[in-house]
């Protein structure tokens, strides 16, 4: 039995640590690759799609690999230095070294991705020679977990590359083909609300098990969340009521009404971050309703927008500046009005 194999059956048992709440999704996620299936994790930005991603990586085994770069396991080369005999020594990689990530982009080609010939090699060893191929990221993530970032801002063409690699576990280069290990997990994320991506074509859907994530669950798990990330500012105490009062604040905006895009767990971790560092550059030793006004639109304004219906009838600073004026007020937060 495979040390791969090992992490499949175990699986079910394992506990992805690194993200608060999202229980659902993890359950999800944990079902769809024990069974081998290539996911995409849908979700608005900031709410951990990456780290869940990375967590997965993380639970993969160590394992002894050639030391070429792209994980060939002793005796199951892959890459052309190891194919021709070229890699005589071996190291351990954890599971988190096996992570490669690929930020989807217009700009990305199937060259990036799967990789391209090397004239210069080509020149010396041959046009059809498997040494002639420099290998792309998916050969790295041999034995590992491919993470692609916005799988949705890839070209048709890319779509088009990719779906061989997960249909066939293998890709074809120029005139010869270039078999491709089968043992990476493939996990991407997309962004439903960006409407500046690419339409994926229903084929490529069709090879993927879609796990939906939304911000966080609860009060409680957000709260958690700002204690366990937030970078505390050296000197200054922030009043539990206060970063209470700003969690609320923030969760208030993801149910109003008049927003279509809303502010994520990096806003609220922007708020309770900058308001601390007001307070230090003022001089002060404790962060009041006041340094929270005074950050407030910088961190927010951009990370919101308006539903259609209301886009011309308002503007996001003021919204924002009113909205937490509103918020003070109701909960007696103090300072300014």
């Amino acid at each position: 039995m495979t040390p791969d194999s090992r992490f499949f059956e175990n699986l079910g048992r394992q506990e992805f640590t690194d993200i608060l709440g999202q229980d659902e999704a993890k359950r999800a996620l944990k079902s769809a690759l024990i069974v081998g299936r290539n996911v995409i994790v849908v979700g608005p930005p900031g709410i951990g799609k990456t780290t869940l991603a990375r967590n997965v990586a993380k639970l993969l085994p160590e394992l002894e690999v050639m030391d070429c770069g792209f994980n060939c396991r002793p005796g199951q080369p892959l890459c052309p230095e190891c194919r021709a005999g070229k890699t005589k020594t071996k190291r351990s990689v954890a599971g988190e070294g096996r992570f490669v990530r690929v930020q989807g982009s217009p700009d990305l080609t199937a060259e990036d991705l799967i990789g391209d010939i090397d004239p210069v090699k080509a020149l010396k060893y041959g046009p059809l020679s498997i040494e002639a191929f420099t290998p792309g990221k998916i050969f790295k993530a041999n034995n590992g977990v491919l993470f692609f970032d916005e799988v949705n801002r890839c070209s048709d063409k890319l779509q088009n590359a990719l779906l061989q690699v997960l249909e066939e576990k293998k890709v074809t280069i120029g005139s010869y083909e270039v078999d491709l290990a089968s043992d990476f997990l493939f996990i991407g994320t997309m962004n439903p609300e960006d409407s500046s991506t690419e339409k994926l074509s229903d084929v490529f859907l069709d090879r993927f098990d879609l796990i939906t994530m939304d911000y966080p669950e609860t009060m409680g798990i957000e709260e958690a969340i700002v204690a366990a990330k937030a970078r505390e500012v050296s000197g200054i105490a922030f009043p539990p009521r206060l970063k209470t009062a700003v969690i609320a604040f923030i969760r208030g905006l993801r149910e109003d009404k008049n927003l279509d895009r809303k502010p994520s767990v990096r806003a609220t971790l922007g708020v309770v971050e900058r308001s601390a560092a007001m307070a230090k550059v003022r001089g002060g030793k404790t962060v009041d309703a006041d340094d929270i006004r005074a950050v407030i639109v910088s961190v927010l304004s951009h990370r919101i927008s308006f539903k259609p219906s209301v886009k011309y009838l308002e503007n996001l600073e003021e919204y924002v500046r009113d909205r937490f004026a509103e918020f003070a007020t109701d909960h007696s937060l103090g300072g300014e009005g």
